[in-house]
């Protein structure tokens, strides 16, 4: 038997008031996949994403989620977080830990070294005790990846990790993002605004527009 899917939508509806952003939209998220999603801005990429974590709510239709054992791990855009975060590097990716610890729970000794691992592989050893306000816009998007795979989650949900990066942080993100689906088998979504790298990424994207969503695959979008 084929396993769930991620992410099922049938005739939902997304809205803010009356304005009307997604319109009775279908899409399946196959498990395992690397999926950026695309479109012009205003388009409701970033919604729909939200809506199927459960951050805003939907209107008809039907959204089933399954996100596997622990939950999704949501990196929102860098400009939703306030520039002076209150806390260090190592505290922020830290934070990945919550899931399993709550609000009062102590790291024990092989969940400080899964912190420790990932400040090294994400190059942050240098910059653990700095404040997040003080970093780059590439340090910063590592951070709060690295915060996102401490947590263990099976799906990642990446909201323009590459906004403001400059091209030799962009690429080296979209390396990070690659490894973490083809290395570790992650269920990668992620919300993207340049074409021609997702189409060297991933086979298929979404394209959000006009109300609507569709997949396509890369000969559909350069027939």
């Amino acid at each position: 038997m084929s396993e769930r899917p991620v992410i099922q939508c049938r005739g939902v509806t997304v809205a803010y008031g009356l304005d009307i952003v997604l319109d009775c939209i279908d899409l399946t998220v196959p498990r395992g996949t690397l999926l950026p999603f695309v479109g012009p801005n205003g388009s409701g990429k970033t919604t729909l994403l939200k809506a199927c974590l459960g951050l805003i709510p939907h209107q008809g239709g039907r959204l089933v989620c399954d996100f596997g054992a622990r939950p999704p791990a949501y990196v929102p855009q860098q400009k939703q977080l306030d520039p002076i975060y209150p806390l260090s590097v190592t505290d922020l990716v830290r934070m990945g830990l919550y899931p399993e610890l709550g609000p009062w729970g102590r790291p024990d000794l092989n969940q400080r070294a899964r912190v420790a691992q990932a400040l090294e592989r994400f190059g942050l050893v240098p910059h653990r005790h700095k404040h997040f306000g003080e970093l780059s816009g590439g340090l910063r998007q590592k951070t709060l990846l690295a915060r996102a795979v401490v947590s263990l989650a099976d799906v990642l949900v990446l909201d323009e990790p590459t906004a403001g990066l400059d091209e030799a942080s962009e690429t080296e993100m979209l390396a990070l993002i690659r490894t973490l689906h083809e290395g570790e088998g992650k269920t990668v979504l992620w919300v993207h605004h340049r074409l021609e790298h997702c189409t060297a990424l991933a086979h298929t994207h979404c394209r959000v527009e006009n109300r609507r969503v569709r997949l396509q695959t890369v000969r559909e979008e350069n027939p």
